[in-house]
């Protein structure tokens, strides 16, 4: 069977395929993109959309409730129908035609069906009916296939069909008890939710001594601090042994210290796999399950020839949609680039770029109620890296606009500031409303704006980024 022939061929239609392929065929490249399930891939359907969806009504009651003359008007509940159907209809009913037109506006071919690399610049898709597809790509061969959950191997785990995130985001009703195996982003925006949606046992299994650890310990404190408040156990330093689904569909969860704990579900929020086990890496000489390593310009390094790329989780650099698209924007650009007969120096801006927002500049939003925004370094990560730097807090509620967003707001910030270069190298704040903040300090951070500059950048008043110029002031401007 003769293989059909594309520029560029795109394993992977989540947001990191999409962008990559729109980014070549703005480039003059014909692309085709592969996809084995939803175009559109997790953050559409099982990731960033539905657990937004889920996690905004109680967010927004929050709101209402935090401001006196507001939650007086305030009756009754949230409607959990109502949340869910909202879900539903951001998750698009997980049905992927909107994304499949779009890739017909965009002109981008869509094969359906399992993707695996053959060989040099050649793709194999089984599609699910039977048959299957050669294709081969004159210049490039991008994997953007993503991430799953990881399962830790606890004896009798698998068996016990936990929840992953995917079944998180997409439940029909709230299980009456829930047991949360990990503290990280998902355990937390999850535990929050559920908890809003009517569950009223959760109990969070950390094995680390916080929460959300990628971040300040402050912030993950004030979480854990936060979710005891109103009810739910988190317990640091966990070890789970044993689990097991009993006949009646009861999940028993044993610990290390021999205490069990009983749920209606078990999420497991542990990490993330990447999917490359049934990818053909072993192909073209590589291992298969791995991460695939990159270069700055998102170039798979250990395959001869330069063909191969890998952008967004599935090369490890940051698990994250907006980081995914932005590799995507810059893989895309720099194959359109080298593929117009390009010197190999046209990599060198992008291997500016990409090494700051991968690594130094990355920001994150966790929607928990209080929410947690941080972008760049902790001060002990900016430590760690050899950077002398001195960090500056201030709390929120002393500001203001915070005041006004609401009665007894609570939250904290914390500006790290490199001595040597007298600039801002990371941010963290917890509190209401500081994911609309982030970006303000994403733009400190990546801009390298030195702080006698950043001191003009007068925040409104009276709004919550009046604490920029507090911790400015704290610093001692």
């Amino acid at each position: 069977m003769a293989a059909r022939e594309y520029d560029v061929i795109v394993i992977g239609a989540g947001p990191t395929g999409e962008n990559v392929a729109a980014r070549t065929v703005r480039g003059g490249l014909s692309t085709v993109i592969v996809e084995s399930e939803l175009v559109g891939g997790e953050c559409s359907y099982w990731a960033c959309m539905p657990s937004k969806a889920l996690l905004r009504p109680p967010l927004a009651l929050a709101d209402a409730t935090s401001v006196d003359g507001a939650k007086q008007a305030v009756r009754g509940t949230l409607d959990v129908a109502a949340v869910l159907a909202r879900r539903d209809a951001f998750a698009s009913h997980w049905k992927d035609d909107g994304q499949v037109r779009w890739l017909d506006d965009t002109k981008i071919d869509l094969v359906r069906g399992v993707g695996r690399l053959s060989g040099e610049r050649r793709v194999t898709v089984a599609p699910a009916h039977g048959g299957g597809v050669e294709l081969a790509a004159r210049h490039a061969v991008v994997v953007a296939t993503g991430t799953r959950a990881a399962l830790p191997p606890i004896p009798g785990l698998a068996e016990a069909r936990p929840w992953t995130s995917r079944e998180a985001t997409s439940a029909t009703h709230a299980p009456a008890r829930l047991v949360v195996l990990g503290g990280g982003v998902v355990a937390c925006e999850m535990a929050t939710a559920w908890h809003a949606l009517g569950t009223r046992t959760i109990t969070i299994l950390q094995r680390a001594p916080r929460l959300v650890p990628a971040v300040e310990a402050f912030a993950g404190e004030s979480l854990a601090a936060a979710f005891r408040a109103r009810g739910i156990d988190v317990r640091l330093g966990a070890d789970t042994r044993r689990v097991e689904r009993r006949a009646d569909g009861t999940v028993v969860v044993t610990l290390a210290d021999g205490a069990t704990l009983a749920a209606d579900e078990l999420l497991v929020a542990a990490g993330r796999d990447p999917n490359t086990a049934d990818l053909g890496l072993e192909s073209i000489g590589l291992p298969p399950g791995g991460w695939l390593a990159v270069d700055a310009s998102l170039r798979v390094g250990a395959v001869p020839g330069g063909w191969l790329y890998a952008a967004g989780d599935v090369n490890r650099r940051a698990l994250l949609t907006h980081m995914g698209k932005y590799q995507a924007r810059a893989c895309g650009d720099v194959i359109a680039a080298r593929a117009r007969g390009a010197a190999d120096r046209s990599a060198t801006p992008w291997s500016e770029h990409t090494d700051t927002a991968d690594d130094r500049a990355i920001p994150q939003v966790i929607f928990t109620d209080p929410e947690i925004s941080a972008v760049g370094f902790s001060e002990d990560e900016a430590r760690r890296r050899g950077l002398r730097v001195r960090a500056v807090d201030y709390n929120i509620g002393h500001v203001a606009g915070a005041r006004l967003h609401a009665d007894g707001y609570a939250g904290r910030a914390r500006m790290v500031v490199d001595e040597d270069r007298k600039v801002v190298v990371g941010v963290t704040m917890i509190g209401p409303a500081v994911g609309e903040m982030i970006h303000a300090a994403t733009i400190a951070v990546v801009g390298e704006v030195p702080l006698d500059r950043l001191w003009h950048a007068v925040p409104s008043y009276p709004t919550i980024s009046e604490v920029w110029l507090r911790l400015l002031e704290a610093y001692g401007l």
